[in-house]
């Protein structure tokens, strides 16, 4: 089983509006609300895909309960630790053709002892799993080598880890004697670990930066290019992921279908390619979605077969 963690998750609002008008009203085509944050995202699509998952995190106040609901209802298993404050608001407006404008709020602050009763179920919740993700922020009071502690007690239990996370979290997990299995930075935040500007059509800079020292204890990195697909170290290989071009109904949530795929080649055993196909094939079903992490399972052979892999020499 997969267990993923989403700490500051939220309902995921988005708006679709056919224009955005500053200092006016204005008026959504139409609205998707679901049960988000990136880790349930990841969740969503693992399930979709017919591969046991649980989901854990923190979940508080009346949009807890509400995203409680909405995972219920779509048979999603999941073991939360309540919290006192109110679960989070994520906004994103759709809007211009194709632009995309988000609003986050930062999320309700976390006590000690709702941190300590968290690492507990996370314990135990470790006895079921086989492998974890964990996505995206952390919520105020909890430090930033959080996800740092949350690795190594994985580690201790002979369970990887795969995560996505950026800043400081990020930076102190690098540097941790218990590095994760795999992190999944997109360009700009590969470049922010070695102090460089990175695009994601800068793939010789990509390359480069990949081969950097700090990365080495690193089994997996897989560098998001966006529609340019990605590059992927694996052990001590470099592999570019190509990818069909796309007409996209909705970009959000694509990342995370991408370690969706991921968590699911790493748990099945599959080779290099295949997982690093599987992951880019979950996000081009995604964005070919209006739900957030979501994916139609029917289009997998389809797409999985146009996705071109190749190792870099």
């Amino acid at each position: 089983m997969i267990l993923t963690v989403t700490m500051n998750p939220s309902i995921d609002m988005a708006y679709d509006l056919s224009q955005l008008k500053l200092d006016e009203v204005n008026r959504a085509v139409s609205v998707q609300k679901t049960a988000g944050g990136k880790g349930l995202n990841v969740t969503r699509v693992i399930q979709q895909m017919g591969q046991p998952v649980i989901a854990t995190g923190l979940l508080g106040g009346r949009f807890g309960e509400f995203i409680s609901d909405k995972l219920a209802a779509e048979k999603i298993a999941a073991d939360f630790t309540k919290i006192a404050g109110e679960t989070r608001n994520s906004i994103a407006l759709l809007h211009d053709g194709g632009k995309q404008t988000e609003v986050l709020e930062k999320g309700p602050e976390i006590s000690s002892d709702e941190r300590a009763r968290f690492l507990k179920d996370f314990e135990r919740l470790l006895a079921k799993a086989e492998l974890v993700t964990i996505s995206g922020s952390l919520p105020q009071g909890l430090a930033a080598d959080f996800y740092s502690q949350l690795i190594e007690i994985a580690k201790q239990k002979k369970v990887a880890v795969l995560l996505d996370t950026s800043g400081n979290s990020l930076k102190t997990a690098l540097a941790s004697k218990c590095p994760p299995l795999l992190i999944k930075p997109n360009a700009a935040e590969l470049g922010d670990l070695i102090n460089q500007k990175i695009t994601d059509s800068d793939t010789t800079a990509v390359v480069a930066a990949l081969k950097n020292p700090i990365f080495d204890k690193l089994e997996w990195i897989s560098t998001s290019l966006g529609s340019n697909g990605a590059i992927v170290k694996y052990q001590n290989k470099l592999y570019r992921a190509e990818i069909p071009k796309v007409n996209a109904v909705s970009p959000v949530g694509s990342g995370d279908a991408s370690l969706a795929g991921l968590a699911i080649g790493i748990s099945l055993q599959q080779t290099p390619v295949d997982t690093i196909k599987t992951s880019m094939t979950l996000g081009i079903l995604n964005a070919l979605e209006i739900a957030t992490g979501w994916v139609n399972p029917k289009n997998f052979k389809k797409y999985f077969a146009q996705v071109k892999v190749t190792e870099i020499q």
